[in-house]
């Protein structure tokens, strides 16, 4: 019996039709062309800064095909041993031989368990591989992709006891995210790991996109939605050198006011101060950030210019 065992990898399944899942043509635009790639067997790499919707559209894309899901956080702390598996625990088998009552014989034998992680267990049984954020992992730890992405194959160390490669399952898909403008615990990716990654550039939605999830995320009307929308997208039109606002602050405007029965016009307090807020923590996040006087000054306008 195992003295230590870790627990088995388990892949989900994400059910095709997402609630809340805005589909619109861009949207439909970017899906259509990114299933298209893996349907041939290339991996897709979703590229974009914060708030591009890459892990939303990864998860859609991966319902869409049908297959059990494997998902990998990016993290600095993966080795290749958190991706192929490991040693974790032993085996003891015990015999005990009292045929002969007054002979008493014991055999006893220990060895090493080994259990297979999230990226055995993908490409051994054809599950699709989300890794979110692959570029917050030292490169390193993801060099062993390298040859399943290309020949197919993954190396496997003589530990775990059997052939020393697997064949990849021929319904193995892969899909990646990154986001290229972080630069806090950010690895840059092997030239030859994104060679073998068909990569998708992501960027801010389009204004029909932006109003159809703040309105769907908050359940607000489409022309509060409008307006929340149009302000954002003004601002961050400002916000050069700055941090950019995302359509996350479009849905956290809306879904403020909704609590608070606050409607997006300029002579609503709540509306108002609740856009200084959100607007001016995102443009100050930036090294350049807008100074305070310019922020105010800057949503002031848009809101009026908006919300009248």
């Amino acid at each position: 019996m195992p003295i230590h065992a870790m627990s088995e990898v388990k892949p989900i399944m994400i059910p095709k039709g997402q609630p809340g899942f805005v589909e619109t043509p861009y949207v439909e635009g970017v899906i259509r062309k990114a299933t298209r790639y893996v349907q041939i067997g290339y991996p897709v790499h979703f590229s974009g800064p914060a708030g591009t919707g890459k892990t939303t559209l990864a998860l859609y894309m991966a319902a869409q095909l049908g297959q059990p899901v494997i998902l990998i956080h990016g993290d600095e702390e993966i080795g290749s041993s958190d991706l192929v598996g490991g040693q974790y625990g032993f085996r003891r088998k015990k015999v005990v031989d009292n045929y002969i009552q007054s002979v008493l014989k014991t055999e006893e034998d220990v060895s090493s368990r080994w259990v297979d992680d999230r990226l055995t267990v993908a490409c051994k049984y054809g599950f699709t591989l989300i890794y979110d954020e692959f570029t917050r992992s030292r490169p390193e730890a993801n060099n062993v992709l390298l040859s399943v992405l290309e020949e197919k194959m993954l190396d496997l160390p003589a530990a775990r006891g059997e052939e020393g490669h697997l064949r990849v399952d021929p319904n193995f898909r892969a899909i990646f995210t990154s986001n290229p403008e972080e630069y806090a615990g950010v690895y840059k990716a092997q030239d030859a790991l994104k060679d073998r990654m068909i990569t998708v550039k992501l960027d801010h939605y389009d204004r029909e996109t932006e109003i159809a999830i703040a309105q769907a995320k908050a359940a607000v009307s489409e022309q509060d939605a409008q307006r929340i929308v149009d302000v954002v997208r003004g601002f961050r039109e400002i916000c050069q050198n700055g941090m950019s606002p995302t359509i996350r602050a479009s849905i956290i405007i809306a879904k403020v006011i909704k609590l608070c029965g606050a409607r997006p016009m300029a002579d609503d307090q709540a509306f108002v101060e609740t856009c200084l807020d959100i607007l001016g923590a995102e443009s100050q996040n930036g090294s350049e950030g807008l100074e305070p006087k310019e922020i105010q000054d800057s949503v002031m306008g848009l809101i009026s210019t908006y919300c009248n």
